[in-house]
């Protein structure tokens, strides 16, 4: 058995939604309306009914995107009324404007929580006498309202008035639960869809702050080491010329020890300061010519494979386009392919290839694989590749950051990036790409 209401307000029974509150609900569940279009077309739906002289819309959270008509109340309210021509209801009493509407302290209590129909003004009880002092001054004998709300947050409320008492219709109220169930719905997605935007925004700042401080620092790195580097070899050199003796080879080896270490440091700032500059550019995506941009590489990477007795090879087909920046592409493939070359054998080989795919959610790609004869990984090394600072091979030469920000290059082109390895017999690391 339904709990009786609270004194003054109507009995509300599960009645019958109508075939027309159904089809607006659907529509506004679709979410293809914006919210001031969507409120709208509620008004208009309520205002169609005899028993409707007055709706109003108050929204918090979600602003109206289209503000035309709509009042602001402080810093987070909007408010809207629409009307039956000739009706003496308002939304706030005569002459106060928006900054007059209703507080209803004795219905808002139970408001927040479910619907609330007063049928007659005049029946609130004493503790209603502030509300019923209100609805007369806004010429409204009967009211019904309700919170906008979702779990916990509460997106404004929504009120039909009319200037006559009696008994609400449970058509109508059927129809006024439904509707409140999809605007909370579609205020709720809104609200979601601006959060995020805003979270997305603050992320391209903190990432732009981010680039800039790495820029900066290594910018300011380069200059120090370059001098430690200058005065080590100058230090090696005048070491050498000196007479044998036990000091002059303790300078020389010290200076070979800092000189070793500086230059790591130098290597350090280099791929930073490289990986800034792509990252920071403002150029957006264009579709890049997969071929071209491997035979580019190949050609940067000619000379040391030549001294490494390594073989360089292409088997990209003509045709294939990528969507990225064409500088960060190089990169990216410049880093796999120098790993490839450093990491080889004398004899081994480089094979960098592409073929169009479909990616997981049945969009187009490209993926280029380069395959290397070298020592191959693995499968805990392979694991820890794109990790700062992974070196497995230390008597090879490098900063162990090349793979992380390739991987920071690709993943900020929309792509992706991994690998697979067999120990002892290679490796192949492999980029996919949007195509273009």
């Amino acid at each position: 058995m339904t709990a009786a209401p609270p004194e003054g307000l109507q009995q509300l029974d599960e009645g019958p939604v109508s075939a027309s509150a159904a089809a607006l609900s659907r529509r506004i569940l679709s979410f293809r309306d914006p919210v001031a279009a969507a409120c709208e077309l509620v008004a208009q739906h309520f205002l169609a009914s005899d028993e409707v002289e007055m709706v109003v819309l108050a929204l918090t959270l979600t602003p109206p995107d289209d503000q035309t008509g709509w009042a602001r109340l402080g810093d987070r309210v909007w408010l809207r009324e629409w009307l039956v021509p000739g009706s003496p209801c308002r939304s706030a009493p005569g002459g106060e404007g928006p900054e007059g509407a209703l507080t209803m302290p004795y219905v808002s209590q139970w408001a927040r929580d479910e619907i609330v129909a007063v049928p007659d003004r005049d029946r609130l009880p004493v503790a209603g006498a502030r509300d019923r002092e209100e609805l007369e001054a806004c010429g409204t004998a009967a009211l019904v309202t309700c919170a906008l709300q979702r779990g916990e947050a509460m997106y404004g409320s929504f009120s039909l008035a009319r200037s006559t008492p009696g008994t609400w219709p449970q058509g109508l109220l059927a129809d006024y639960r439904l509707v409140v169930a999809a605007l909370s719905a579609l205020l709720g997605h809104q609200h979601d869809q601006r959060l995020l935007l805003d979270a997305v925004d603050v992320g391209e700042r903190a990432h732009a702050r981010q680039q800039q401080l790495v820029a900066t620092v290594s910018h300011e790195l380069r200059t120090p080491v370059s001098t430690i580097i200058g005065y080590a070899e100058l230090l090696a050199d005048e070491a050498e010329q000196q007479p044998p003796g036990d000091f002059p080879a303790g300078v020389a080896r010290d200076a070979g020890q800092v000189l070793a270490v500086a230059e790591h440091l130098l290597a350090v700032v280099e791929d930073l300061l490289g990986t800034a500059r792509v990252l920071g550019s403002e150029d957006n995506r264009v579709p890049v010519d997969v071929a071209g941009a491997v035979a580019d590489v190949l050609h940067w990477h000619r000379v040391p494979a030549a001294r490494a007795g390594v073989t360089l090879t292409s088997t990209v087909p003509d045709g294939l386009a990528a969507l990225a920046r064409p500088a960060g592409l190089r990169q990216v493939l410049a880093t796999l392919v120098g790993n490839a070359v450093v990491h080889n054998r004398p004899g081994g080989s480089v094979e960098v290839g592409a073929e169009p795919m479909v990616g997981e959610g049945g969009e187009a790609r490209v993926r280029l694989v380069v395959r290397d004869t070298g020592l191959g990984l693995e499968p805990e090394q392979l694991h820890e590749a794109f990790e700062p600072f992974v070196r497995f091979h230390l008597e090879v030469p490098g900063t162990g950051l090349g793979l992380p920000l390739a991987r920071t290059v690709a993943e900020r082109d929309g792509g992706s990036i991994g690998a697979e390895s067999v120990p002892g017999r290679g490796s192949a690391f492999w980029i996919d790409l949007p195509t273009a």
